[in-house]
């Protein structure tokens, strides 16, 4: 099995992870526990549109804070005191992402590593590819080391040849406190922390709290358990 590691772009035709730590990643695992399907939006006004169409609950934000008009941000924890038949979400970096993927997509956090980790292993047929969403196209640590998190479970199901940033990925989430540290001093940790959502934080530093697998498929994404 082949085990790859990009930023924002999947060459992958087999199967990709994405992950979007802090936060559309963990915000949309949480809200699979609310709603039966999630449908992301590239655009404020395509969300709109699509949950007046749909009647359902509008989510999103830009650069972290939550847009103007809407029900919920994009927040894991907000996005619990909610729940519908359709979530529309829109972000910044995740669900802009995921729009680009060709492969079978999983969508995985430390929140639910280990759960997506399993399911990878067993739909990949060759190839496994990791995508941290980043932001505006830059790296992010809370990215690199969310998917150092599964790859840490990944290993231990399947004989794989990992390419370099993939290994320096799992090496880096070794120690966990370390990798806790290094969220929290992160960029985007400070960004949310400057508009209140110190607890989304904490939240999405959770390990394996959900068995949750978001998965999506022809622009919607719903839950495979």
């Amino acid at each position: 099995m082949k085990v790859s590691l990009s930023l924002e772009r999947s060459c992958s035709n087999d199967l990709t992870i994405m992950i979007d730590a802090l936060r559309a990643s963990t915000t949309i695992t949480s809200a699979l526990q609310r709603f039966n399907t999630i449908i992301p939006a590239n655009s404020i006004e395509n969300a709109v549109h699509l949950a007046g169409e749909l009647d359902a609950t509008l989510a999103g934000e830009r650069e972290g804070a939550k847009i103007e008009g809407f029900d919920v941000g994009n927040s894991p924890v907000d996005i619990k005191k909610f729940s519908g038949e359709v979530l529309v979400l829109t972000t910044t970096n995740g669900t802009r992402v995921l729009e680009g993927m060709r492969a079978k997509v999983l969508i995985g956090s430390f929140t639910n590593a280990e759960a997506v980790a399993i399911k990878a292993v067993e739909l990949a047929d060759q190839h496994i590819e990791l995508v941290m969403a980043g932001v505006n196209g830059r790296f992010v640590i809370e990215d690199f080391l969310s998917a150092g998190e599964i790859l840490s479970y990944i290993i231990h199901l399947e004989d794989q040849d990992m390419d370099e940033i993939a290994l320096a990925a799992l090496m880096a989430s070794f120690d966990k406190d370390m990798v806790d540290d290094a969220v929290r001093g992160s960029e985007s940790a400070a960004r949310l922390r400057g508009l209140g959502l110190e607890e989304d934080i904490e939240f999405s530093l959770q390990r394996n709290i959900f068995d949750t697998i978001p998965f999506y498929k022809n622009g919607v994404i719903k839950s495979l358990k």
